[in-house]
């Protein structure tokens, strides 16, 4: 039986107090980072299935360190990541339990370019 990290969690309340304090990535697509459920502001876009290995290789050493979370639509492609990160070496990934629906379900403020919601 093969061991699997724990990824630890955080839910939509529990970022929101820490926002400032960790790095974010969201992972979804751009037309998701954009639309109905917008981003958290200060976000980095990288594309899941495009762009985090090379992100990840590329800041190593800068974020290795940090406390990073990974967000998405609902959690599910955020996991991934985080998982990806921790196979990795690094040492904080977060993953947003429940990703932007629950955020926005939250009531969080969200983020689009050109606009607030």
């Amino acid at each position: 039986m093969t061991d699997f990290p724990t990824i630890p969690e955080w839910n939509p309340l529990e970022l929101a107090k820490r926002l400032g304090t960790c790095v974010l990535v969201d992972v979804r697509r751009p037309d998701e980072f954009n639309g109905e459920l917008s981003h958290i502001e200060g976000s980095q876009l990288v594309t899941l299935e495009t762009d985090l290995e090379r992100f990840l290789q590329s800041e190593h050493e800068r974020l290795k360190e940090e406390t990073v979370v990974f967000i998405c639509r609902s959690g599910v492609r955020s996991m991934r990541a985080a998982l990806q990160a921790t196979q990795l070496g690094y040492k904080h990934p977060i993953n947003l339990r429940g990703g932007m629906i629950g955020w926005n379900e939250a009531g969080l403020a969200t983020h689009k370019t050109g606009g607030n919601k």
